[in-house]
């Protein structure tokens, strides 16, 4: 199911970037596939044109009990923030029982209804479908493919007051049941914004990065003011875990934002008094700043004013930018591509629009020939350091980027594999410093975090008999996503929250709360973070060639653009960081089972060529 406006103008500006190769770049199709094209689902699924108000609609007299339910359903969906429509086709018993908020069950076409029983006071009706998704009380999102849905209704005849004679809903579950159009057409993907927990490995106080918490919001009830309660209710149950609830119990949104001409926000909230508690108010005006950015657009919103009974503050991007979402993605260094040649040179290419920019080796010892060349690498996303894994999967290497680092670090050993290919794979960074790799080794396979010297084991829960064959870490440190596999099955997608823990002398980790994304394709190959809520995914779908898919970290589909890839691709890069032009995502980069690079050059995948030839690549991370 499609997230909505930003996500889409995100995947928008990576399809549309323009960009050139590192050395010269010539349009080629991709390898035995035919030339790559986009690939665009019909007008009808895209949330921009979906943009349809709906008025509701009251009970007709003498409806009997299947009309009245169509109406019903109808009338909870739209447009009206208390339901006071859907509330007249209700019992007054039951407008005291029925709770819309609780949740939400999205069916994959128009609720099916079948009349059961029927006296001369009683009916029932059951609604059916197939379920593809559920929003729960927070209206988080969770993908539930192919779940069949059921639920009774009892009506009764009304025999007394306005409408007496006159059949009414008097028995109903909580909560709103809607189709998939009407869905995409009444709800809205926002991102609500809390600040990471603290770092027990840090060995001083870091500060705190603002991590995404996607949650979807009737689009057109008064957006602004139900995203900043909804924040200040407190992030889902899947990040609690993850990130710090700087709102208490007690704390209220009063009144509605306002957005003025200008860019100003002004929220108020049920603060006595800021007073000596500016840095609480600084950070509370952080977290809305950023999740109503998400509503206006972050080049948009200018300024945000919080006021509490007693006093206030101001906030805006500048002075957020240090905790902002993707502040340790690395900024301009982590849109750098690199390339490691097949002389096992590591090369740094900017993502250049303007088409100057030349390839050139790293300073100091990764910028030398050597052999044999390493099996894999990763940049750190601050562009300081890269790590390398050995050609023969066992050891891993840090190693400065410096002009003055005249050999490599010291190899760590840490895999008993008895093949390259069972052994280390897809080393990734999150913007702590801190390394992830995966150890294929087939005799015990597992996931390792290193920092220093320090080599870290991670439990991972919930994987039942499934296991971790490459994966991403998020730039924040708190998520993961794991490509993983089982016997005589293909791979899947999972993403997981990553638990800090221990000391810097003694640290532990763990991955838990493991939820499926991309249940919609039968086949995982490669997975990047694209944004900070956002993973890039190749994969595909029963019948269908290999495509790119956008994925939000709840599970739903970021976008209804795609981009066919072929059958030969085997990897795909992206970034979350982002260069001076915010909206502008960098290209994207891929690789085949002939070890041809490509990047994303408009709506066509270019080759990367030159001698030396360059083997593999990567953004920082």
């Amino acid at each position: 199911m499609p997230r909505t406006d930003r996500t889409d103008r995100r995947a928008k500006a990576a399809f549309g970037a323009v960009v050139v190769s590192l050395f010269t770049a010539g349009c080629v199709a991709m390898p035995s596939d035919g030339p790559p094209e986009r690939v665009e689902l019909p007008l009808a699924g895209g949330s921009e044109n979906l943009q349809v108000r709906v008025f509701p609609v009251g009970p007709h007299v003498g409806d009997g009990p299947d009309s009245l339910l169509a109406g019903f359903l109808d009338a909870a969906n739209a447009d009206e923030a208390l339901y006071s429509t859907a509330s007249d086709y209700l019992t007054a018993a039951a407008v005291k029982r029925w709770k819309p908020e609780e949740g939400v069950v999205v069916l994959r076409s128009t609720p099916q209804r079948t009349v059961g029983s029927v006296d001369e006071g009683r009916a029932e009706v059951r609604v059916t479908g197939e379920q593809v998704a559920v929003l729960d009380a927070k209206r988080t999102y969770r993908a539930v493919s192919g779940a069949p849905f059921e639920k009774q209704f009892t009506f009764v005849k009304e025999t007394e007051g306005k409408n007496k004679g006159q059949w009414r809903i008097d028995q109903l579950p909580d909560g709103l049941i809607i189709d998939q159009t009407k869905f995409k057409n009444g709800y809205r993907a926002v991102h609500l914004y809390y600040p990471s927990a603290a770092d027990p490995w840090a060995d001083r106080p870091q500060n705190p990065v603002l991590v995404p918490d996607p949650v979807f919001l009737r689009r057109r009830i008064d957006p602004f003011t139900s995203a900043a309660k909804a924040l200040v209710e407190g992030p889902s149950g899947w990040l609690a875990k993850a990130v710090d609830r700087v709102f208490d119990d007690s704390t209220r949104i009063r009144d509605g934002v306002t957005v003025s001409e200008n860019g100003v926000a002004t929220v108020k909230v049920t603060v006595p008094d800021f007073g000596g508690r500016q840095p609480l108010c600084q950070q509370m005006a952080a977290q809305l700043f950023h999740t109503l950015s998400d509503l206006q657009g972050k080049s948009q919103l200018q300024r945000l004013d919080l006021v509490g009974d007693r006093g206030g503050c101001q906030t805006d991007a500048t002075r957020t930018a240090q905790i902002a979402p993707g502040a340790l993605a690395g900024g301009g260094a982590g849109t750098q591509q690199y390339y490691l040649l097949e002389n096992a040179q590591l090369v740094q290419a900017p993502d250049d629009l303007a088409g100057q920019a030349k390839g050139a080796p790293v300073p100091g010892a990764l910028g030398l020939a050597r052999t044999p060349r390493p099996a894999d690498f990763a940049v750190r996303r601050d562009g300081t350091e890269a790590a390398l894994v050995s050609a023969d999967g066992r050891s891993l290497s840090v190693t400065r980027i410096a002009a003055d680092t005249e050999k490599l670090g010291a190899w760590i050993p840490i895999s008993q594999a008895a093949q390259p290919e069972q052994g280390l794979a897809s080393p990734s960074w999150d913007g702590r410093g801190s390394l992830w790799v995966v150890d294929r080794n087939p005799a015990a396979p597992r996931v390792l975090v290193v920092r220093g010297q320090t080599v870290v084991p991670v439990g991972i829960a919930g994987l039942h008999g499934r296991t971790v064959r490459s994966l991403k870490v998020s730039s924040d440190g708190t998520r993961i996503a794991l490509v993983v596999t089982e016997p005589n099955r293909p791979q899947t997608l999972m993403i997981g929250l990553i638990g800090h823990g221990g000391t810097p002398a003694e640290p532990t980790a763990t991955v838990s709360e493991l939820r499926p994304v991309g249940t919609v394709l039968s086949e995982v190959v490669s997975v990047s973070w694209a944004d900070t809520d956002q993973l890039l995914v190749l994969g595909k779908e029963d019948g269908k060639l290999q495509q790119l898919h956008y994925f939000g970290t709840d599970g739903s589909v970021s976008s209804d653009f795609v981009l066919q890839g072929g059958d030969s691709m085997t990897s795909v890069s992206a970034t979350e960081a982002r260069g001076p032009q915010l909206d502008k995502a960098p290209s994207v980069l891929a690789t085949s089972g002939q070890q041809q690079i490509y990047r994303l050059v408009g709506n066509q995948w270019r080759e990367v060529q030159g001698k030396p030839k360059a083997w593999s690549f990567s953004y920082p991370g």
